[in-house]
């Protein structure tokens, strides 16, 4: 069977790493050599260094700020939507009438589009506010915390669907044990559940790290940076400097290159951080 699969791997790989070339490898070449070019199109493309890292770095651009916003969101965001899904979770693997139901509804929001979801709750937020003669877009603390509940209300229940994933597989002689021994409730979710779901724990921030940070439909959609691009996320930085400036190509592409560093950096030091916690069953 081995000598088999050996005989035919390129067959079936060969395709696959053709395609991954061309959708990822060469457009991800490309876009680093263009973040040291000064260009409007790929074949006009000048060489200018690190003249347009330099630049994006510089006040006007707002790439500082754009960050700062933007880890102030992913850092609440991850905190508020993996306690209120996991704490879901645990009361829709408690047995409760319904429970089918519960899990359809909450991650029914999961299926609908950023754009949608960030028109939606525009309304919806600036209804409430209308009553304080204000809108989501006249403070950046509101389009902040309107980010926030609407990235809770989108991924909460999709998040809730890895826990209970997790949750069912802890082996009830654990926990069963761990009552016999006198633990409390809470001594027996943290010293035998949450190690047990570290597997999900791991993928739920994962997901919710890098789905925060690389936030734009919403972010455009709900305040598309409003007020004076208070509550400009990276992504968004990053479009409006590309299609928004005329000349300043290369600089949204050197905000790119810094951006994905960003990301892929940060992603890998967590799932380190949550691997090194997961134990084996």
């Amino acid at each position: 069977m081995q000598k088999t699969l050996k005989k035919y791997l390129v067959i079936f790989t060969v395709p696959t790493l053709i395609a991954f070339s061309f959708a990822f490898i060469i457009p991800f070449v490309m876009g680093l050599y263009l973040s040291f070019c000064e260009f409007a199109t790929v074949k006009n493309a000048k060489f200018v260094g690190l003249q347009n890292y330099i630049t994006a770095f510089s006040g006007n651009q707002k790439f500082l700020s754009a960050l700062l916003f933007t880890t102030a969101f992913t850092v609440v965001g991850i905190i508020t939507i993996n306690i209120f899904a996991f704490g879901i979770a645990l009361l829709l693997t408690k047995k409760i009438k319904g429970t089918n139901i519960f899990r359809t509804v909450f991650f029914m929001p999961n299926l609908i589009g950023g754009i949608v979801l960030g028109y939606t709750w525009q309304q919806m937020i600036n209804a409430v506010l209308l009553k304080y003669e204000t809108t989501i877009v006249t403070n950046a603390k509101y389009g902040f915390w309107g980010l926030v509940l609407l990235m809770n209300w989108q991924m909460i229940g999709y998040m809730m669907i890895i826990y209970i994933a997790g949750l069912q597989n802890v082996p009830t002689e654990l926990t069963e044990a761990a009552k016999i021994d006198g633990a409390t409730s809470w001594q027996t979710l943290t010293k035998v559940i949450i190690p047990m779901v570290m597997p999900s724990i791991t993928i739920c921030m994962f997901l919710t790290l890098s789905n925060c940070f690389k936030l734009f439909d919403q972010n455009k959609a709900l305040t598309n940076g409003a007020p004076m691009n208070k509550t400009e996320m990276l992504a968004l930085n990053i479009y409006n400097t590309f299609y928004g400036k005329p000349g300043f190509e290369g600089v949204g592409q050197a905000k790119a290159v810094v951006f994905f560093l960003i990301v892929a950096g940060i992603a890998l030091i967590q799932l380190k951080l949550t691997r090194s916690k997961e134990v084996e069953q």
